[in-house]
């Protein structure tokens, strides 16, 4: 094994922990090349005029070779794969998939070549390394022929021929929720995948989730709902890296391990999308916490209204103009753009500003090769189950790009790969660092470890050179790493990268993250705090209980919707403190601290189901004489009253979840009995005075305990009463003319926006659609079409409604034990009863233990026709007014 105290002669191991032992924080920070780097100086993106000169782009590949096009990958050198899906998320039918490679053997921009890499159905996450094709896709069953499961394998093409060598190997088998996966399709599912500078690979999780997700060394993993998951190109040492997203379908990571995605949040809501920022550990609170208890999750940076996110990437390229250089580029199907999101440092988070980049129809992907030339996948209106005539890609550069062959990797002596560790594009320095690593290790180790201490390289090289050192060194690297410890630019990085594997812990101390608890850099801070959950050690408890909470830190007032997409900072440092001590069940600690920093130690306590932890409580409260202190060690109490369910990938929560919190599927455990007979003891104390506050923390927490009442007025749902067969029987100009003929028209004719409100009422849409969040929710969800379909697309969905169904608003016919049936969209869904909407308007609440069978059905419940006695003029009204619905 790699001894790296022979890379440091002359260092007594002793006398350098001594030395190195912090007793108190540092109080220097250097962030300037940090910050920097996300705002160069001198450059102000708000006074740069949009140049659709500034860039190339041109179509290399078009239905006819890459139809469907759900993802791809490009390779360094250049050669461009591509998922071929012509499942797409909601088909169920196999053998429609398949990766293509695309191949520019001469480098002058037309791609000759393309190949069948390999045969899979559903590529929904594609990355190259070297010689190796990561690929995430589902699998199906030969015996039934429906969907088993998703896989993240790996196949190798060493004879560089274009075709896989033969079958895959697995690494991670069945990441996704079986059930789920063959009743809806893909959609929802696990999806992209990327590495970083770490090593890691990072998966986007789907709200579906997994069960029993098992990596190569046997681990088994389950997650209830979406986030980010993360496994070592081996196949082992798989972790969740953070958890509370609805539908992400990739990740974008910058030089310093800073994880973006663009997300939406929830269908029945109007498909709304987050920006969001990850922090290692952190909850993002979807579905359960991110509306009514979001003084418990790290918000997104932003709310960006309706869309659909799909690929993303970081640009890390000093040969792209500086406008488009070191940001997250995120792509959005529903709005058919590449936007470009501006970040902005914020102690241990960002700050963000969005913008439009490129124009894409239905945009599915992003990639870049190492000589700088972007490519981007378009689903081009493929639908919902692929189409064999829509799709292609692009390849896209700056209008000053020349061309640079990328070095041969195998060919380089480990010293030339360390010099390719300090390139200015990211992709170099990926690919140097993964060759590098297949070098003898102490080699490796000790170059990286001479470019991570280069102060004159950028703070980018150098955490490459971190990065790469410690994947070298692994247990063996610590001493270096803890000498980078001392400076105050590297400090992050380097307390980071020391409890980045589990596997790599046994020799690191801890002292050096107690003291950065408190360190004058909250980014050293977080890197700190969210160590010592890794370390598992009990003794970091006392030091991370000394943490404040903001005042911030607040439940939002019933009835109102919590921030989760406004940008809080101080949240993030007691938040990743919560976490941690979690991660070491630091009940006795906790109780502890109740008299000393009573937010924080409440907040860790109302995750450990441990009878110890309620006994405390009870105690806590008993021997209090503080009034407000009673009530938050009383609300403490009562949010342990349940447990969320085992999760065992049977059901899902549909498009439509249950959001109120904050469990999805509540049940009670060991210590529920003691907690009741204290709750409802207190109450009958108290008396009439507080029986307000008990009513509502019975409601808040969904106790159900009879008797201490409840506070909540059950609404009654809108019934909407509008002949529909009688609208759709009439014929006007609009039913006597082609569809081609009415879209053409719809492009000629504006018509008036006000008159086609009216429209909306008269032709009976008010009766499966709102327009506002204020409105009960129907179908699909008017109030924002405008931002994710433009006027043709429109027009199509309203003359042709079984062409393209919107995602979550397939209608259901559900059968019931007692002889009854239902059909119309599910727009409401608990773990025990769902809400139903016919085509009339009527809401029905149906008991999922009295539901025989539930049947998705092919037609949407739209009823073609409903335009058909419109005029052209009143049509193109109507087409106008949804089109301002943004």
């Amino acid at each position: 094994m790699l001894k790296v105290k022979l890379l440091l002669p002359g260092l007594v191991l002793l006398g350098f922990l001594t030395a190195c032992k912090q007793d108190q924080p540092v109080t220097t920070v250097d962030l300037q090349e940090f910050e920097e780097y996300y705002n160069p100086p001198g450059f102000d993106p708000g006074t740069v005029e949009p140049d659709s000169t500034a860039l190339v782009i041109e179509n290399i590949a078009g239905p006819d070779i890459v139809p469907s096009p759900s993802c791809l990958a490009v390779s360094p050198t250049g050669e461009v794969f591509v998922g071929v899906d012509m499942i797409g998320s909601l088909g169920k039918e196999p053998g429609k998939g398949s990766i293509v490679k695309l191949v520019d053997s001469d480098n002058d921009g037309t791609y000759e070549q393309h190949t069948e890499f390999v045969k899979v159905d559903n590529p929904r996450g594609i990355m190259v390394v070297g010689d190796q094709v990561y690929v995430l896709h589902t699998v199906f069953s030969e015996a039934t022929g429906e969907a088993d499961r998703m896989d993240l394998v790996v196949f190798a093409d060493e004879d560089q021929n274009g075709v896989a060598d033969g079958p895959p190997s697995p690494l991670i088998k069945n990441i996704c929720s079986p059930e789920s996966l063959r009743s809806r399709g893909t959609d929802h599912s696990t999806n992209g995948i990327r590495m970083g500078i770490d090593g890691w690979i990072y998966i986007a999780v789907g709200d579906f989730g997994f069960h029993e997700a098992e990596d190569r060394s046997g681990k088994k993993m389950t997650m209830l709902g979406g986030g980010i998951v993360r496994v070592r190109p081996d196949g082992t040492e798989m972790e969740v890296y953070a958890h509370g997203t609805r539908n992400i379908y990739d990740v974008a990571i910058d030089p310093f391990m800073n994880v973006y995605t663009r997300g939406n949040t929830n269908d029945g809501g109007g498909w709304n999308i987050r920006f969001i920022h990850y922090v290692q550990s952190g909850e993002f609170g979807y579905p359960s916490y991110f509306k009514n208890f979001t003084d418990e999750i790290i918000p997104a940076l932003a709310d960006l209204g309706g869309g659909s996110g799909t690929g993303s990437y970081f640009m890390d390229d000093d040969r792209w103009p500086v406008q488009y250089n070191h940001v997250p580029m995120m792509a959005d199907w529903g709005k058919s753009q590449l936007y470009i999101h501006r970040v902005t440092m914020d102690g241990p988070g960002f700050t963000q500003q969005d913008e439009e980049f490129i124009k894409l129809s239905q945009i599915t992907d992003v990639d870049l090769d190492g000589s700088g030339r972007m490519f981007l996948a378009a689903w081009d209106g493929a639908g919902y189950k692929g189409s064999p005539d829509k799709g292609y890609v692009v390849k896209v550069v700056p209008k000053d790009w020349t061309y640079e062959p990328f070095p041969d990797l195998q060919a380089a002596t480990a010293p030339d790969l360390a010099e390719l560790l300090k390139a200015g594009n990211s992709v170099t320095r990926f690919h140097a660092q993964q060759e590098l690593l297949k070098r003898p290790a102490a080699e490796a180790a000790e170059l990286a470890l001479e470019v991570a201490r280069d102060q004159t390289q950028p703070l980018s090289v150098r955490v490459a050179g971190v990065y790469t050192y410690a994947q070298a060194a692994c247990g063996d690297g610590v001493e270096a790493l803890l000498e980078l410890t001392k400076e105050d630019k590297m400090r992050e990085f380097a307390l980071r990268a020391l409890t980045d594997r589990k596997t790599c812990l046994e020799s690191v101390p801890i002292d050096p993250f107690l003291s950065a608890v408190h360190d004058a850099n909250p980014r050293v801070q977080a890197a700190a705090i969210v160590g010592l959950g890794r370390l598992g050690r009990p003794e970091a408890a006392e030091t991370l209980l000394e943490i404040s909470v903001p005042a911030s830190a607040k439940a939002p007032q019933p009835g109102t919707e919590g921030p989760h997409a406004t940008p809080n900072s101080d949240i993030i440092l007691p938040h990743l403190a919560v976490r941690s001590l979690v991660e070491l069940d630091a009940v006795d600690a906790s109780l502890e601290a109740i008299g000393s920093n009573p937010k924080l130690a409440l907040w860790t306590l109302r995750y450990l189901h441990d009878p110890k932890a309620v006994d405390g409580l009870i105690a806590a409260y008993n021997d209090s004489d503080n009034a407000e202190l009673k009530d938050e060690i009383l609300t403490t109490v009562s949010r342990l009253y349940h447990e969320e369910a085992p999760y065992d990938g049977s059901w899902w929560w549909s498009t439509r979840p249950d959001t109120h919190g904050p469990y999805y599927k509540g049940i009670t455990w060991g210590s529920s009995d003691k907690i009741k007979d204290f709750l409802v003891e207190t109450y009958e104390q108290a008396g009439t005075e507080k029986a307000d506050f008990f009513a509502r923390l019975n409601d808040r927490h969904r106790m159900e305990i009879e008797e201490l009442g409840t506070a909540t007025v059950k609404e009654v749902a809108e019934e909407t009463k509008i002949n529909l067969e009688a609208i759709k029987n009439q014929k006007g100009q609009v039913g006597k003319s082609s569809i081609e003929d009415v879209i053409l028209a719809m492009g000629e004719i504006k018509g008036d926006a006000n008159k086609g409100k009216e429209i909306f009422t008269n032709q009976g849409c008010v009766a499966c659609h709102s327009l506002s969040r204020n409105e009960p929710m129907k179908g699909p969800f008017m109030g924002q079409i405008g931002s994710i379909m433009n006027r043709d697309q429109i027009t199509e969905s309203i003359l042709k409604p079984n062409a393209s169904i919107s995602q979550g608003f397939a209608t259901f016919l559900i059968e019931t034990n007692d002889e009854k049936s239902y059909v119309g969209f599910v727009t409401a869904e608990s773990a025990d009863e769902l809400t139903i909407r016919d085509i009339a308007g009527k809401a029905t609440q149906v008991e999922k233990s009295n539901i025989k069978s539930r049947e998705e059905l092919e037609n949407s419940m739209m009823p073609v026709g409903l335009a058909n006695a419109l005029s052209f003029e009143e049509l193109a009204s109507l087409v106008s007014f949804l089109e301002q619905q943004k």
